[in-house]
């Protein structure tokens, strides 16, 4: 499964990366909007931590992800304990654990 999270914090980038790899899912993290989100492609699943972004950064996001039915999550949270309740929700929606 392919994830793709949009804000959380920036320190934390390895620790999103280490715990969906945990879940066997490939993960790309998008801290900021410097790159923007063109590259995002098609994931399975898509995190939103509303708490660390802007509005104009989750539309974005959503803009992107229109049309490719992709799961959307929203969290306020950046937290490990967010990510991974996400993720224990989806995993078993896919069958993965």
């Amino acid at each position: 499964m392919s994830v793709v999270i949009v804000g959380g914090n920036e320190c934390m980038i390895r620790q999103y990366k280490e715990l969906c790899r945990a879940y066997n899912c490939d993960a790309r993290v998008y801290t900021n909007m410097k790159a923007g989100l063109k590259n995002m492609g098609s994931p399975d699943l898509l995190v939103l931590f509303t708490g660390a972004i802007s509005h104009t950064m989750v539309r974005c996001a959503l803009r992107e992800a229109r049309g490719e039915h992709v799961r959307v999550a929203r969290s306020h949270t950046g937290s490990m304990a967010a990510l991974r309740g996400i993720l224990e929700e989806h995993a078993a929606q896919e069958g993965i654990q």
